[in-house]
């Protein structure tokens, strides 16, 4: 255990003796440095990690005090995300609904930018008993996850770990993206082209781009990447892999416009799967991870307290769309 940790613990053992009651002072920070000789730094990190965890509140200019005796009790979660998407409601939904019902939780957006989850992450530092995080790829932010203890923190999504003893819960995409097309080769093949459709400057991984291009290469495929949508401009006779659902129902639209039959006239592979595509157009069929099982294997590691890396499958989602 760390210095901070043993204090920590110290702290906890006199409330659980009745050595410390609700309402009682600690001593000041300056005191615990001259008494137990520990940097003036570790005895702050321990009070603000008593702090997150409701058992320790501080009073301007008066110093820190007993909270509460409930010990065990982890108040403060700080749940980071992309944006609340459908696929994020999902996750959220099943991690609320798992997530033990003492466990105050507070959800922040960094909507793929990289000076708002900056922003977000100096905020929220060393105010919260346990951090969920999808991070963004860049090593800025993996600078920032680093200050974070690996006890504290878990990565979800997005693959970009502090270090090798952090917990994840994570999505691969080269492999999945290459493997989930193949299975769908044969209707690929009734069409003239698999055109990848992307938002431009989107948080879209590298690592499912190079997967579909190393499809359409090793299976003789005519295929291109199209990082914008021309409206009215849907190219009959053609399939596209749409990951943007803004483009997907513009595509949807404009298909519906020039009577163009989905499966038919124009062939569509969505990207994670929902309600909505499951019954729109009769089906559309998706390449998805389960975010519910997501946010249920990352409630468990919240509640638990376990150390996790574990990777969710991907699935395909076979409907009329192709």
């Amino acid at each position: 255990m760390s210095k901070h940790e043993h204090l920590v613990d110290g702290i906890i053992n006199s409330i659980e003796q009745g050595i410390l009651q609700k309402g009682d002072q600690l001593p000041s920070i300056n005191k615990m440095v001259d008494t137990i000789g520990y940097a003036r730094k570790t005895i702050v990190k321990a009070y603000e990690e008593l702090k997150s965890r409701g058992i320790v509140e501080s009073k301007n200019f008066k110093g820190y005090f007993i909270a509460s005796v409930e010990t065990k009790q982890v108040l403060k979660i700080a749940l980071v995300l992309y944006a609340f998407q459908s696929f994020q409601e999902s996750f959220y939904n099943s991690f609320r609904q798992h997530l033990n019902p003492n466990i105050e939780l507070e959800v922040f957006f960094h909507h793929n930018n990289v000076e708002i989850l900056e922003t977000i992450l100096a905020r929220i530092e060393r105010k919260y008993g346990f951090y969920v995080i999808a991070p963004i790829e860049n090593t800025r932010i993996k600078k920032i996850l680093q200050k974070i203890p690996s006890d504290k923190l878990l990565i979800i999504d997005r693959f970009l770990l502090p270090g090798p003893d952090y917990s994840h819960i994570t999505q691969e995409f080269e492999k999945s993206t290459y493997d989930k097309l193949t299975e769908l080769l044969p209707s690929v093949r009734r069409f003239k082209e698999l055109i990848f459709l992307y938002k431009k400057d989107s948080d879209i991984p590298r690592e499912e781009i190079s997967g579909y291009e190393k499809f359409i290469i090793d299976h003789n495929i005519d295929g291109r990447l199209v990082d914008s949508y021309i409206d009215n401009n849907v190219s009959q006779g053609s399939a596209y892999y749409v990951v943007s659902d803004d483009f997907l129902w513009r595509l949807l639209r404009d298909c519906g416009n020039r009577n163009l039959k989905i499966g038919r006239d124009v062939g569509i592979i969505g990207h994670d799967d929902s309600l909505v595509k499951e019954m729109m157009a009769g089906g559309i069929t998706t390449i998805s991870t389960d975010f519910e099982q997501m946010g249920k294997l990352s409630a468990e590691c919240v509640n638990e307290r376990k150390k996790v890396q574990h990777i969710i499958p991907t699935y395909l989602n076979r409907r009329s769309s192709i």
